[in-house]
Parts: structure tokens; C-alpha cells; sequence
């Protein structure tokens, strides 16, 4: 069995597989001092518990965009496990893709790993769209080329930004508004909207963008957290696959074991 791991700056989950079968997921916040030892004790429980040996873990991948995590992961896989983990978009789990950018070395890994799996998955062109810490776009031809994307804040960031910088706007929970109406009639709907509706007309607005500038039909892949909640308020989504980067992992282990 695999076990891959997906630091992101939010979470880190972590999953088994039997094949590309998700067999069992865990996720713990993202903690760059978190030891190995403390990653350890956590998760040999929840093995324990799913009824998976530790015995039975033949193959660690993971990916990081939080670097001081590296080591902590590299200890927990060697010192528990006994492997020597891969590293996603190092040695021979290098990207299997081309990276047709300007800087190709400062693509994220979870960004590579949606592009790896959106392609191996769905293929044709595409725009996937990761719905995270930040809302990241990005544009992947019919050969499964990275032809570049978009970076913006995610919901949260816009929310923590417009509560920290105001003096008498309250906390609000992020769901879709009870309405369509983007009237608001008091304070907390007004946030509401402006915060939901906005990233909706952001998103759509720059998908289309992204359409006419691929100049082929391309289809949307939807992945992250909130993906589910968008796709109930718009038509723009093609696929919502909540386990699109931590398959890449297990689809990027199966190309660095042939």
C-alpha cells in the first residue's frame, strides 16, 4: 500500500491507498514544527484503527508547499516505516508533464499534482480550479502541457481580511447566501454576498476568460474544500473531485515506480 501526504498551508491530509483506491484519509492542521515523532503518534493510531499494519505501508510520496514540513516527514517515513519516502517534483518523482511557463521551478505542488491528475483523469483541454487557502486557476492542454493559471485570495483570506481591517464588522460563517437576491437588508447578508457572490462572479468571470484565450473547448474541474459548495450555486463546473490532488500523489508514485 501507499501512503501519500498533502502539506498544504491549511491542512495536511493524509491518505492510503490500495492501488488508486482510497482505502482511508486522515487530515490534521498544518504545523511546520510538528516532529516526526509527534506525526508518528497520530497516525499509527489511525492506521491501527482502520485496520491497516503498519507492515503493509510499502510506498511514501508526499508533497509539500510548506518546506520546513519536509524533514518532520522524511524522519516519520524512515524512522517508523523504514522507506525512504519520494518527494514530489524531486528525483524520481520529477513532474511526467511539461511545464511551458516562465518559471517553471516555482509551480506549487499541489498545483502540479492537480494538473498531473485533471489530465491522466479527464483529459482534453482544461481549466482546473482548486478552491483553497488561496483560489488557484489553472490552464492544461490536450497533451497535459501546464500552459500557466491564476492565483487569487480564497474566501477565507477575503473574509480575514475584510473582518481584520474593520473595527465594527462581525465574524460570518462562509455558505451560500439563503438568497439570489445581492441586495442585502442587513449587515451580516451585505458581508455574506459580498464575499459569496463575489468570488462566484470572480470565478466565472475569469474562467470564461481563460476559455477564450485556450480558443478550444475546455473543460472545468472543480477540487478543494468549498468546490461543492460553489458547484450548487453555478453552472460553470464540469467535474467536482474533492480528492483530485491526492490522487495526483498516487498517480505521480505509479510513474516514479516504472
Amino acid at each position: 500500500m501507499l501512503l501519500a501526504a498533502d502539506v498544504g498551508n491549511t491542512n495536511v491530509v493524509f491518505a492510503v491507498f490500495d492501488g488508486r483506491e482510497i482505502k482511508a484519509r486522515w487530515r490534521i492542521a498544518t504545523d511546520p514544527r510538528r516532529t516526526g515523532d509527534e506525526y508518528a503518534v497520530w497516525l499509527l493510531q489511525l492506521l491501527t484503527i482502520e485496520g491497516i499494519a503498519r507492515e503493509d505501508i510499502t510506498q511514501i510520496i508526499f508533497a509539500s508547499v510548506v518546506p520546513r514540513a519536509d524533514h518532520n516527514l522524511t524522519v516519520l517515513a524512515q524512522k517508523y516505516f523504514g522507506i525512504t519516502p519520494l518527494a514530489a517534483g524531486k528525483g524520481d518523482a520529477a513532474w511526467p508533464f511539461a511545464i511551458d511557463v516562465d518559471q517553471p521551478s516555482s509551480l506549487g505542488a499541489d498545483r502540479a499534482l492537480n494538473i498531473l491528475a485533471a489530465h491522466d483523469k479527464y483529459g482534453g483541454d482544461l481549466v482546473v480550479v482548486d478552491f483553497g487557502t488561496a483560489t488557484k486557476f489553472e490552464a492544461i492542454d490536450f497533451n497535459g502541457t501546464y500552459k500557466g493559471g491564476i492565483i487569487a485570495p480564497g474566501i477565507n483570506l477575503s473574509l480575514d481580511a475584510l473582518v481584520g481591517k474593520t473595527a465594527k464588522l462581525p465574524r460570518i460563517a462562509i455558505r451560500a447566501p439563503d438568497s439570489k437576491s445581492v441586495i442585502g437588508r442587513n449587515t451580516e447578508d451585505q458581508m455574506l454576498i459580498g464575499i459569496f457572490w463575489a468570488h462566484v462572479a470572480m470565478m466565472e468571470g475569469l474562467i470564461e476568460r481563460m476559455r477564450t484565450e485556450i480558443g478550444r473547448p475546455a473543460k472545468v474541474v472543480a477540487t478543494g474544500g468549498l468546490a461543492i459548495l460553489f458547484d450548487d450555486q453555478t453552472d460553470i463546473f464540469d467535474h467536482v473531485d474533492a480528492d483530485l490532488t491526492i490522487e495526483g500523489l498516487a498517480i505521480l508514485a505509479e510513474h516514479a515506480s516504472q
